[in-house]
């Protein structure tokens, strides 16, 4: 139906006819002449209705309006001297029409679109014309093209694409499964599956070797920004492997990704362990675009004469005091405003937020009061201040004090608009412990088919739970996990104790994961994998703000689709066939 897209018509085609097709993006009628811009999927180019070339075409531009659908016929002509517009990849040629068909009109389009202020519900229930904007298409390009690099990528190291099914078993993974009711088995139910990871060890256990997968993962979950219910991942699994071969393989796929769709990262990635970064930036995913760092001050504040710190001092274990510098901050923030800052952080559960200011004189501030001179010097060369500095300090348990002097530290660094754009930290976070205590319980921090580090006999050995490491690793951009992964546990009496140590009987085990404690008995290999979530990655790499952004048809953060009135009721009929019957709440729902 045409000849050319919109955005190959250049200054070669002068003289020569084409025909063009897409979408009327605006229609100015100058005294007589019409002029079209018409949009396709990938640029605008400028249409001209003279009746002096064709009364006939002009006659029907004069119907045409914003969003018609048209295909037009035409000379390619320069548009001449001060006439051009830079803007665009067509902007030194127009083309004049001779033929002109209204393929399909279009009613009043319900938003101006592109326009970022419009109600992001509104845009939501008509996405299928919010996604015809430039932005989206860029995205979508983009997106498509990060999918394609990652098959040919994982392809040329020898990695097999298999699907994995989407209606499964019901198992323990950390959040709420979507169940999906059986017809022909009442009562019983499939769940969709919130990764691959049983189905991918399974493939491992077959001899399969390398396998991954783009694959549709399901969480019923509370949203955010950067979650969804139904995602995408990059899912890789490889046998006889170990974690440095693992890392090499997301590295490579990562580095190719980056830099085939344009964006230059480096081919190896820095590392911290998690210790490092839980006691330097108060978070398991820190952004290291920009270098504010806490430090451990728990030492000094034990010799202090404020009863309440010299008591959170006197348990190393259990609590922190943490200092965080702000060079120059005396002259970025004033006194008001470092007031407030409590403000933030008790949101988080904080008891409260002191400070120092570095002044010519030593330090100020309504703590120095409880503290030797000594000390308040031995402050100084800790957190290493200059005149000008500020330090804010957390106390308390230290989850706690991680938590929100970790958000303290993000908060900060967008008050003092220091966090770069067009930049990409990596940062592999490894050493993960392989339990955490939650209410008195244990319960695997990843999951319970991760490897933990074994002692020197090769058992599970450790006193403290919470101090037994994982083989376990996290990939990290600007602030994002963006993917991670272990190496998997592969022998049965391994298995068997890490069940033991979480509470899991050998009933319940065989119950919930039977189908893979028994294909772990036959020759299964030592394997380990990862996965990238592919939404998230688009998300950064576009610099969108939200996850949905990138997802065609996204979910509200309620977990609704505007745009099919999904989740819906469904008739008595259906839910007969399910032996399934609604039960009213106190919502009445």
């Amino acid at each position: 139906m045409r000849t050319h897209y919109c955005s190959t018509v250049n200054t070669e085609h002068i003289g020569q006819q084409v025909t063009v097709a897409g979408w009327v993006a605006s229609r100015r009628d100058h005294g007589g002449v019409i002029f079209i811009d018409i949009r396709d999927n990938d640029e605008v180019l400028q249409l001209v209705c003279d009746p002096a070339d064709s009364v006939e075409a002009h006659k029907i531009a004069e119907e045409i309006r914003d969003q018609f659908v048209i295909i037009a016929t035409g000379i390619v002509r320069a548009r001449g001297e001060g006439l051009e517009n830079p803007n665009l990849k067509t902007g030194k040629v127009e083309i004049v029409v001779t033929n002109i068909i209204i393929e399909n009109k279009s009613l009043t389009m319900p938003f101006e679109l592109g326009d970022d202020r419009v109600n992001e519900e509104i845009k939501l229930k008509y996405r299928y014309l919010d996604l015809r904007t430039p932005k989206s298409h860029k995205i979508f390009k983009l997106r498509s093209k990060v999918s394609i690099i990652a098959r040919n990528t994982l392809d040329n190291l020898g990695f097999m694409e298999v699907e994995t099914p989407i209606l499964t078993k019901s198992t323990p993974e950390g959040a709420r499964d979507y169940l999906v009711p059986s017809r022909v088995h009442n009562g019983e139910f499939y769940a969709l599956p919130q990764s691959p990871q049983l189905f991918k060890q399974l493939l491992m256990v077959s001899g399969f070797d390398k396998y991954f997968q783009i694959a549709k993962c399901f969480r019923d979950e509370d949203l955010r920004a950067d979650r969804q219910p139904e995602f995408t991942q990059i899912d890789v699994e490889m046998s006889f492997c170990n974690q440095e071969d693992v890392i090499a393989i997301a590295e490579k796929l990562l580095s190719d990704v980056f830099n085939g769709c344009g964006f230059e990262v480096p081919q190896t990635f820095n590392r911290i362990t998690y210790n490092e970064a839980m006691e330097k930036y108060g978070s398991d995913k820190p952004d290291l675009r920009y270098d504010l760092s806490m430090v451990d001050m728990i030492d000094i504040f034990a010799r202090c004469d404020n009863a309440i710190f010299a008591n959170i001092a006197n348990d190393t274990k259990k609590n922190r005091i943490k200092a965080l510098k702000v060079p120059n901050g005396d002259n970025i923030f004033s006194k008001r405003q470092m007031q407030g800052f409590e403000t933030f952080v008790k949101q988080f559960g904080a008891g409260g937020l002191g400070y120092f200011q570095m002044k010519e004189d030593g330090l100020k501030g309504p703590l120095t009061k409880f503290f030797s001179e000594d000390d308040l010097k031995a402050i100084i060369d800790r957190c290493q201040l200059s005149l000008g500095d500020v330090v804010f300090f957390g106390a308390g348990d230290k989850k706690l004090v991680w938590d929100y002097m970790g958000r303290f530290r993000i908060f900060l660094a967008n008050e003092m608009n220091i966090i770069p754009e067009n930049r990409y930290e990596f940062v592999w976070v490894v050493d993960f412990p392989m339990f955490e205590v939650e209410e008195g319980k244990i319960k695997a921090l990843h999951h319970p088919f991760t490897m933990p580090k074994l002692d020197e006999n090769g058992k599970v050995g450790c006193d403290d739970l919470e101090e037994l490491e994982s083989i376990a690793y996290d990939i990290v951009l600007n602030g994002y996990e963006i993917g991670g992964g272990s190496i998997r546990i592969h022998k049965d009496e391994i298995q068997q104790k890490v069940f033991e140590l979480l509470g899991i009987g050998e009933e319940e085990a065989k119950e919930k994961f039977g189908f893979l404690l028994d294909a772990l008995k036959f020759g299964a290999p030592p394997h380990g994998g990862f996965a990238l979530g592919l939404d998230r990655l688009v998300m950064i790499m576009t610099g969108s703000s939200s996850i949905r952004d990138v997802i065609a048809f996204p979910k509200t953060q309620k977990a609704q689709c505007l745009l099919t009135h999904a989740p819906s009721i469904v008739d008595e009929a259906q839910l007969d066939e399910l032996a399934l019957r609604i039960r009213k709440t106190n919502k009445g729902q």
